[in-house]
């Protein structure tokens, strides 16, 4: 057998480590407490893209899942009083393997109470500025962006201008064989919207790049708000680093009946498409009703990032084992 060896070199390996310490020492200096949740829950992510991984046999014969992310018990803390918080831990998503994705991947996640999203931007370009050094840093609505690179308002523009603008933009020749037809009638206003950000937006985009003011269909668990123009977004943001995407934060939602609305409205959807319908975490949404305090959180890929440290065009040269390997 000859794929036992690393996919990362090992100058790859102790960058990566390097790195592990300058993201604690950041934290340590600002006064962050690391935490540590479970891996394993009961309840499972409603996000209609994620696909979570079920294992069996943990205790009794309900299954468990392996989290998506850190989140809901890291808000479980929050709710408890404990402050600002980080984590980094390894999180699992099925179904997502490319040359940006494993299905077992690092991420670093935190939350500061009192924080809204436009602070917590500001703490996300210092972390990323210290790693990578300093940039040219953009910020840009979600409207912004989707004007100046495809000239359509993603707020306000009629489904079938979405669709013929994708027609015309997006070239799927190069894509995998079986790949439902990216024009047919089953697909939303999400999903030409991603398809524009994905293949035309994402390479042309300044190189180290904030979005912010997303649609509130994309709000996760993000506020909503009316901007400017009269039409209620999500206080949410992205950071991309060469059209890659690093992290993902929130000006977080705290209305526990709001959410549990969110997750109804996640699990219709996931039924409707045929998707696992799995268990709400009613623990997260009890610690809500307990009373979170107004917050802003991000998840930052840290595979991604020390891509972008070190030039990577592939996730596999920065892991140890990608899952082909595992």
């Amino acid at each position: 057998m000859s794929d036992w060896q690393p996919t990362a070199s090992v100058d790859c390996l102790h960058q990566r480590a390097a790195l592990l310490r300058q993201v604690r020492e950041f934290f340590c200096e600002r006064g962050v407490l690391e935490v540590e949740t479970p891996v394993l829950s009961r309840a499972a992510s409603t996000d209609i893209h994620l696909q979570s991984i079920k294992t069996a046999g943990v205790i009794g014969a309900a299954p468990y899942f392996l989290h998506t992310s850190p989140e809901f018990a890291m808000k479980r803390l929050l709710a408890a009083g404990i402050g600002p918080i980080f984590q980094v831990c390894k999180v699992f998503r099925g179904d997502e393997r490319s040359h940006r994705h494993n299905p077992e991947f690092t991420m670093l996640e935190w939350y500061r109470p009192g924080y809204d999203e436009q602070r917590l931007m500001d703490e996300v370009e210092d972390l990323v500025t210290q790693v990578l050094g300093n940039r040219d840093t953009q910020r840009l609505s979600y409207r912004e962006l989707f004007k100046r690179y495809v000239n359509v308002d993603p707020h306000t523009c009629p489904l079938e201008q979405l669709r013929v603008t994708a027609t015309a933009r997006v070239d799927f020749s190069g894509e995998q064989p079986g790949r439902e037809n990216p024009y047919s009638n089953n697909y939303d206003r999400d999903d030409y919207l991603q398809l524009l950000l994905t293949h035309v937006i994402e390479p042309a985009m300044p190189p180290f790049c904030f979005v912010y003011d997303y649609p509130r269909s994309q709000a996760a668990l993000a506020r909503l708000e009316v901007d400017d123009y009269g039409c209620r977004v999500a206080r949410r943001f992205e950071l991309f680093v060469n059209g890659l995407e690093i992290a993902n934060g929130y000006y977080e939602l705290t209305d526990p009946e709001e959410q549990r609305e969110r997750f109804a409205g996640d699990q219709r959807r996931r039924r409707q498409q045929g998707k696992d319908v799995n268990p709400l975490d009613e623990r997260l949404l009890a610690a809500m009703e307990s009373g979170l305090e107004s917050c802003a959180g991000v998840a930052l890929g840290m595979d991604r990032l020390l891509m972008a440290a070190v030039g990577a065009s592939s996730i596999d040269e920065v892991l140890s084992f990608p899952a082909e390997r595992s």
